[in-house]
């Protein structure tokens, strides 16, 4: 028989050619379209298995997931060998999607690795990680792979998830930021042209109940919306986001996955989101299996269809032919099921998908594919570290004798998180070893082979020989007269009986120490940070605290360095350092950066995306708790917020030093605005010290609204500013009255009349200079598609002092 191809003519509307071709369907075909497959199941050596194929494509797949191999021209030659049998040899030959996590790098081999996303988020330069996403969109389309399951939105609440370093930290405005950036530089303003976007994970997985990875996220309605959504909804109505994955946990006794409440009547009904939804890898095994919402998976299917979720993830469970049995016997709305497959085929006419389906043929450029945005990624590197404190030792001069103490200062795989191709490597030899699922003997799901220069390669000399990343030491010993090294204990545990001694040892002999302390993060729970890997004590471990008193005692002047993807409370050793440095899990660059930091060649500029606490007890602890609220209230018994410890940070989210210093001056702002409205805040910031920096100039606001309380304050806008010795620059914000909408008594988002204090300073306590609008009209309902969420940002360059 054959099928009409109008849906094929390019000038025809993708959302016309989709129902065009849904009229063509069989319900077989359509429920097809909204499964998954893992590629190992197709593929051999990276050619297609025949009779694999015929089995399980010829009846369509909506995706399938990109193939992990250490040649990337053999990911080329599965995606078109897959693509080709889905155009060439089923019946409406429609195009697969492939999907790939790029959180912060595409995770395939040979791919740069830039910093995890809260490193990037530590740099506040949302322009940077735009021009990284251009690269990873390039690098996607170059391999076929035209569905990145990235970025992370998530707000971080609580650091005993392991998954904090995965987002862009505590505040809704500067992950919305990055987000935007992320999903504008990976889409591209041209779809054809780009990479489908991913906001994950909908919704609240950074809070669940007891810091627990997929566990219970609860909380009232308007926190939800007006905090741990935002991001998300700026990503739709600012971006064009195109597709959103659920999380794993239930969301106010709900599994998200099978959650109308939330996928129809938040996301797409309030929040105005119309591409499709993808389940977590798995959710609608956990609905079944973990939470225990159905009693088997025809009933997860019916559920999950209502809900709205579109695609699920990484095998065909409950959609796929149980979903068709049920659609034909008449227990699914055939309205339902051609909802979810309009949206996805829309989106795969949208991505041009139909007219190129292939990735260019011929080998892959190795050289250049590794090569390919390491400048940058060093630059994203240099910019994410953080100090706290500086006697003045910082930064070390060149002959000095420098000993590298603990346990994240001799080896450069603990700069690789989860989410990159190294540790999703190790992963997968953990669990062909038998360990974590166990595949062993399961050949069928086994990694793609590996060449003889990395097979035999343990996760340290892997990650030496294929990116050339050192240690720390190592960088270290380019910049110094003589480095001695003695890591003095492991990540959580004790080394042999003399290891402590002769790190003391080798810190008095020193003239200066530089202690590595922090986490690693990891997927199968060889580290202290990572999914899977929460953590019920978020202090620093017992062996790295008892390493830092040692060393203290030693008298030397020790420069504490601590690698982290979340923040910890910090002991007296620490705190005492005559200097301290936060870094993060930097990927290749990550301990040249922080060398280059040490020493002085580049001067630190990034800030806190995180408030530190003092205890683990104060957590939750964010800068914008409600007004007399945590450490937003004053401290009412003996000078105290609790009886036995003051509930303020120990440092504050924004805060970050410089080796230089800035001064900020001359406020001006709007003193009045309608509803509908824009206000212009302006000032200047001048560099004030002897060494160019940057100062990352913030601006917070407190909306003081009728009968619903509001955050103490809100980040309202930033701006990062690199200035020469004596230059200046004015910063101007341009705050829609939008930005001061939040959910009113009747749980709709919008403006009313109101004053709104400003603050503006270098982090999110630093109020050093203050000034006041008013919002005046009648009450503003707002539309997403119509909201402006985030400010404009302009730097005006002022020249010196000195007229030059």
């Amino acid at each position: 028989m054959t099928v009409a191809t109008d849906h094929l003519d390019p000038t025809r509307t993708p959302q016309e050619r989709a129902r065009l071709l849904l009229a063509r369907m069989t319900v077989a075909e359509k429920s097809r379209q909204l499964t998954c497959l893992m590629p190992m199941l197709l593929l051999r050596e990276g050619h297609l298995i025949e009779d694999a194929a015929t089995t399980m494509l010829t009846p369509g797949i909506g995706a399938v997931v990109s193939l992990h191999t250490e040649d990337p021209s053999r990911v080329v030659t599965g995606v078109n060998e897959i693509q080709r049998f889905l155009v060439e040899r089923t019946r409406l030959g429609i195009p697969t999607l492939f999907q790939v996590e790029a959180l912060n790098g595409v995770v395939t081999p040979r791919h740069p690795v830039f910093p995890t996303p809260i490193g990037l988020a530590a740099t506040w330069s949302p322009e940077l990680v735009r021009q990284m996403t251009d690269i990873l969109r390039k690098q996607m389309i170059r391999l076929g792979l035209r569905h990145a399951l990235s970025p992370v939105l998530d707000i971080a609440f609580d650091p005993r998830w392991g998954r904090v370093h995965e987002t862009y930290g505590e505040d809704p405005l500067l992950a919305a930021t990055f987000g935007v950036a992320f999903v504008r530089g990976i889409q591209s303003d041209d779809l054809s042209q780009g990479v489908v976007a991913t906001a994950k994970h909908f919704l609240g997985f950074g809070l669940g109940q007891g810091g627990l990875n997929a566990s219970s996220y609860e909380a009232g309605s308007r926190f939800t919306r007006d905090v741990v959504a935002f991001p998300i909804e700026a990503a739709i109505n600012s971006a064009g986001l195109r597709s959103v994955m659920t999380s794993y946990g239930d969301v106010d006794g709900v599994p998200a996955g099978v959650s109308r409440e939330l996928l129809h009547d938040l996301l797409r009904e309030q929040m105005g989101f119309d591409g499709f939804v993808v389940a977590d890898y798995m959710a609608l095994q956990h609905a079944l299996d973990r939470q225990r919402v159905a009693t088997d998976k025809a009933e997860i299917a019916r559920y999950a269809l209502h809900a709205g979720l579109d695609l699920e993830a990484p095998f065909v469970f409950a959609y796929g032919e149980t979903l068709a049995e049920e659609v034909e016997a008449g227990r699914v709305p055939m309205a339902e099921l051609d909802a979810a497959v309009l949206r996805l085929l829309t989106v795969k006419f949208e991505l041009g998908l139909f007219e190129q389906p292939y990735a260019p043929e011929g080998p892959v450029e190795i050289t250049p594919t590794t090569a390919e945005g390491v400048d940058l990624a060093l630059e994203l590197a240099e910019r994410s570290v953080i100090l706290l404190e500086n006697n003045g030792i910082l930064p070390l001069r060149p002959g000095l004798k420098v000993a590298v103490v603990g346990p994240l200062g001799h080896e450069a795989r603990q700069q690789f998180a989860t989410y990159t191709y190294p540790v999703g490597r190790d992963m997968y030899r953990f669990m062909e070893a038998g360990g974590l699922g166990n595949l062993a003997g399961m050949d069928f799901f086994r990694a793609d082979p590996e060449g003889e220069q990395t097979r035999d390669l343990d996760s340290e000399a892997y990650i030496r020989f294929r990116y050339g990343t050192r240690s720390l030491a190592e960088e270290i010993a380019d910049l110094a007269t003589e480095v001695v090294v003695e890591p003095g204990c492991g990540l959580t545990e004790h080394l042999d009986g003399e290891a402590l001694a002769r790190a003391v040892d080798a810190a008095r002999n020193a003239d200066v120490v530089v202690l590595a302390l922090g986490g690693h993060s990891a997927a199968i729970g060889g580290g202290t940070e990572g999914e899977g890997t929460d953590t019920a004590d978020i202090e620093l471990p017992a062996v790295q605290r008892e390493l830092a008193a040692a060393v203290a005692a030693a008298g030397t002047p020790h420069v504490t360095v601590l690698i982290q993807g979340r923040p910890y409370p910090l002991p007296a050793a620490v705190l005492e350092s005559a200097a301290l440095m936060v870094a993060t899990f930097a990927g290749q660059t990550g301990p040249r950066a922080l060398a280059r930091v040490l020493f002085g060649e580049v001067n630190p500029g990034g800030k806190l995306p995180y408030t530190v606490p003092r205890h683990g007890g104060q957590f939750p602890i964010y800068h914008y708790q409600r007004a007399d609220s945590g450490y937003r209230r004053p401290a009412v018994i003996r000078g105290l917020h609790y009886r036995d410890l003051s509930a303020t940070p120990q440092y504050p989210f924004g805060f970050g030093r410089s080796y230089t210093s800035f001064d900020l001056s001359d406020l001006e702002t709007t003193s009045e605005i309608g509803t509908d409205g824009t206000a212009t805040v302006t000032l200047t910031v001048t560099n004030v010290g002897e060494r160019t920096g940057a100062e990352v100039v913030q601006l917070y606001a407190r909306v003081n609204a009728a009968v619903v309380t509001r955050p103490a304050q809100q980040l309202a806008g930033f701006a990062r500013v690199e200035l020469d010795p004596g230059e200046a620059a004015r910063v101007t914000f341009q705050l829609s009255a939008d930005q001061f909408a939040f959910s009113g008594l009747d749980h709709r988002i919008a403006v009313e009349a109101a004053r709104v204090d400003l603050f503006v300073g270098a982090s999110s306590d630093d109020r050093r200079h203050e000034a006041s609008l008013r919002i005046v009209g009648d009450r503003r309902v707002l539309t997403p598609e119509k909201r402006t969420f985030l400010p404009t940002v302009d730097v005006t360059r002022l020249g010196t002092s000195q007229g030059s």
